[in-house]
Protein backbone atom coordinates (compact mmCIF):
# COMPACT_ATOMS: atom_id res chain seq x y z
CA UNK A 1 0.00 0.00 0.00
CA UNK A 2 1.20 3.29 -0.85
CA UNK A 3 1.40 6.23 2.08
CA UNK A 4 4.14 8.64 3.15
CA UNK A 5 7.52 7.71 5.03
CA UNK A 6 7.81 6.93 8.55
CA UNK A 7 10.14 10.05 8.29
CA UNK A 8 7.40 12.39 6.97
CA UNK A 9 4.76 10.96 9.54
CA UNK A 10 7.44 11.38 12.58
CA UNK A 11 8.02 14.73 11.24
CA UNK A 12 4.06 15.47 11.70
CA UNK A 13 3.53 13.60 14.44
CA UNK A 14 6.06 15.87 16.56
CA UNK A 15 5.24 18.99 14.69
CA UNK A 16 1.64 18.69 15.99
CA UNK A 17 2.89 18.33 19.29
CA UNK A 18 5.01 22.36 19.45
CA UNK A 19 3.59 25.16 20.54
CA UNK A 20 2.23 28.41 18.56
CA UNK A 21 5.19 30.55 17.35
CA UNK A 22 5.30 32.91 20.98
CA UNK A 23 4.65 29.91 22.77
CA UNK A 24 6.70 28.07 25.07
CA UNK A 25 9.53 25.59 23.79
CA UNK A 26 9.96 22.04 24.27
CA UNK A 27 12.88 19.90 24.66
CA UNK A 28 12.74 17.55 22.08
CA UNK A 29 13.17 14.79 24.37
CA UNK A 30 9.49 15.92 25.89
CA UNK A 31 8.43 16.49 21.90
CA UNK A 32 9.07 12.83 20.95
CA UNK A 33 8.13 11.23 24.34
CA UNK A 34 4.79 12.72 23.94
CA UNK A 35 4.31 12.35 19.91
CA UNK A 36 5.69 8.71 20.35
CA UNK A 37 8.61 8.92 18.01
CA UNK A 38 11.99 7.78 18.61
CA UNK A 39 14.22 10.71 20.07
CA UNK A 40 17.19 10.03 17.88
CA UNK A 41 15.50 10.14 14.48
CA UNK A 42 13.72 13.24 15.57
CA UNK A 43 17.03 14.85 16.06
CA UNK A 44 18.03 14.08 12.84
CA UNK A 45 15.23 15.78 10.95
CA UNK A 46 14.45 19.08 13.47
CA UNK A 47 17.33 20.67 11.69
CA UNK A 48 15.53 20.23 8.29
CA UNK A 49 12.56 21.48 9.88
CA UNK A 50 14.07 24.88 11.33
CA UNK A 51 16.03 25.34 8.09
CA UNK A 52 12.69 25.25 6.28
CA UNK A 53 11.29 28.52 8.43
CA UNK A 54 8.42 25.59 9.96
CA UNK A 55 9.87 25.20 13.16
CA UNK A 56 12.12 27.50 15.67
CA UNK A 57 14.99 26.35 17.81
CA UNK A 58 15.95 28.21 21.16
CA UNK A 59 19.44 26.95 22.37
CA UNK A 60 20.46 27.35 26.11
CA UNK A 61 19.13 25.86 29.36
CA UNK A 62 15.45 27.35 28.39
CA UNK A 63 15.98 26.83 24.79
CA UNK A 64 13.79 24.14 22.65
CA UNK A 65 11.43 23.99 19.48
CA UNK A 66 8.09 25.60 18.51
CA UNK A 67 6.36 26.65 15.34
CA UNK A 68 8.00 28.77 13.50
CA UNK A 69 4.31 29.94 11.79
CA UNK A 70 0.12 29.22 12.89
CA UNK A 71 -0.11 25.69 12.46
CA UNK A 72 -3.27 26.45 10.55
CA UNK A 73 -0.45 27.99 7.95
CA UNK A 74 1.82 24.65 7.61
CA UNK A 75 0.31 22.75 4.88
CA UNK A 76 1.57 18.33 5.13
CA UNK A 77 3.37 19.15 1.69
CA UNK A 78 5.66 21.53 3.55
CA UNK A 79 6.47 19.54 5.96
CA UNK A 80 7.16 16.48 3.24
CA UNK A 81 8.76 18.41 1.31
CA UNK A 82 11.49 19.65 4.59
CA UNK A 83 12.37 16.40 5.55
CA UNK A 84 12.39 14.21 2.01
CA UNK A 85 12.32 16.37 -0.85
CA UNK A 86 9.63 14.73 -3.23
CA UNK A 87 11.18 11.28 -3.18
CA UNK A 88 7.99 9.99 -1.66
CA UNK A 89 6.49 10.80 -5.10
CA UNK A 90 8.24 8.61 -7.48
CA UNK A 91 8.49 8.93 -11.12
CA UNK A 92 7.42 5.85 -11.68
CA UNK A 93 5.14 3.55 -9.82
CA UNK A 94 6.71 0.50 -10.95
CA UNK A 95 10.26 1.70 -10.62
CA UNK A 96 11.03 2.13 -13.84
CA UNK A 97 14.13 4.58 -14.76
CA UNK A 98 12.74 4.76 -18.61
CA UNK A 99 9.00 5.99 -17.78
CA UNK A 100 7.87 8.84 -18.93
CA UNK A 101 5.19 11.00 -20.71
CA UNK A 102 6.87 10.10 -24.06
CA UNK A 103 7.75 6.32 -22.78
CA UNK A 104 4.51 5.29 -20.53
CA UNK A 105 4.61 2.28 -18.51
CA UNK A 106 1.34 0.36 -17.87
CA UNK A 107 0.84 2.66 -15.04
CA UNK A 108 1.94 5.80 -15.73
CA UNK A 109 -1.72 7.82 -16.15
CA UNK A 110 -2.91 6.21 -13.31
CA UNK A 111 0.48 7.17 -11.53
CA UNK A 112 0.63 10.54 -12.88
CA UNK A 113 -2.84 11.39 -11.92
CA UNK A 114 -3.02 10.09 -8.46
CA UNK A 115 0.55 11.89 -7.91
CA UNK A 116 -1.56 15.26 -8.64
CA UNK A 117 -4.50 14.41 -6.37
CA UNK A 118 -2.03 13.43 -3.39
CA UNK A 119 -0.20 16.45 -3.89
CA UNK A 120 -3.56 18.14 -3.51
CA UNK A 121 -4.56 17.01 -0.51
CA UNK A 122 -0.89 17.71 1.24
CA UNK A 123 -1.09 21.39 -0.14
CA UNK A 124 -4.63 21.65 1.44
CA UNK A 125 -4.39 19.42 4.61
CA UNK A 126 -2.53 21.82 7.69
CA UNK A 127 -1.08 20.84 10.27
CA UNK A 128 -4.02 22.38 12.03
CA UNK A 129 -6.04 19.90 10.46
CA UNK A 130 -4.45 16.95 11.80
CA UNK A 131 -3.71 18.27 15.56
CA UNK A 132 -7.46 18.65 15.77
CA UNK A 133 -8.25 14.86 14.17
CA UNK A 134 -5.33 13.65 16.81
CA UNK A 135 -7.84 15.36 19.64
CA UNK A 136 -10.59 13.70 18.51
CA UNK A 137 -8.52 10.16 19.20
CA UNK A 138 -7.06 8.35 22.06
CA UNK A 139 -3.41 9.12 23.16
CA UNK A 140 -0.69 7.14 21.61
CA UNK A 141 0.98 4.69 23.42
CA UNK A 142 4.13 4.92 24.74
CA UNK A 143 7.24 3.56 22.89
CA UNK A 144 7.59 -0.06 23.58
CA UNK A 145 4.53 -0.42 25.85
CA UNK A 146 2.29 -3.40 24.55
CA UNK A 147 -1.18 -2.46 23.86
CA UNK A 148 -2.48 -5.32 26.17
CA UNK A 149 -1.23 -3.28 29.16
CA UNK A 150 -2.12 -0.18 28.48
CA UNK A 151 -5.67 0.06 30.38
CA UNK A 152 -9.36 0.09 29.00
CA UNK A 153 -10.97 2.90 30.37
CA UNK A 154 -14.84 1.85 29.73
CA UNK A 155 -17.17 5.15 28.01
CA UNK A 156 -18.72 6.88 29.90
CA UNK A 157 -22.68 7.00 29.35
Amino acid sequence: MLCLSQTTGYAIKAMAHLEPPGGRSARLRDVAQRANVPRAYLAKRMPELVAAGLVTSIRGRQGGVRLAQPASEITLLQISEAVEARQWLGRCLLGLTTCSDERACPAHTFWKDARQQIESVLRHTTLADVMAHERQLPPFLPVGVPEALVPVTPPTP
